[in-house]
């Protein structure tokens, strides 16, 4: 005997704009942003929620689109990276990533984008300690954080004005 399993119709928001999709039940949000919706910047690195490089937020949250299901986001608000700069504008965080030159292959930074963004959202002035705890879940093989976690504080001092 065949199941069929119906698609689920999502009515949400991304990047601030009213979206709708089409979707198996178990689909993922990271597949649906890249497969469907065209949002490439949201990487797909481990599939199990362990890497960051999907990491997107959800009605102002941080998760992992990896472990999200699609249907999950009916009704709700996603931000992806390809949202952060406005109107053609760099956010400090992008801005100061690429002035401390902490890019490299590029997987892990749209993760590291939306991450350093949110935490700079909570806390604008976070310690070294804080800045490296917050971005622990976002993991990069080519620069040793240590200009990545630089980025983020000067980020923080740029949003503060100093």
């Amino acid at each position: 005997m065949t199941v069929v399993q119906k698609k689920c119709h999502v009515s949400t928001t991304v990047n601030g704009e009213p979206c709708e999709f089409l979707c198996e039940p178990t689909q993922v949000l990271s597949d649906i942003l890249r497969n469907t919706l065209d949002l490439t910047g949201t990487k797909e690195g481990c599939t199990t929620g362990d890497c960051g490089a999907c990491s997107v937020m959800l009605d102002g949250a941080l998760v992992c689109s990896c472990l999200v299901l699609a249907a999950e986001v009916e009704g709700r608000a996603v931000e992806t990276v390809e949202g952060v700069a406005k109107g053609g504008q760099l956010h400090p965080v992008q801005e100061k990533l690429l002035e401390n030159a902490a890019l490299q292959c590029g997987i892990c930074t749209p993760g590291i984008v939306i991450a350093a963004k949110a935490l700079l959202e909570r806390n604008p002035d976070p310690s070294e300690e804080e800045a490296r705890y917050w971005l622990a879940g976002n993991l990069c093989r080519c620069t040793g954080y240590d200009k990545i976690i630089r980025a983020v504080l000067d980020a923080g001092a740029a949003m503060r004005g100093e």
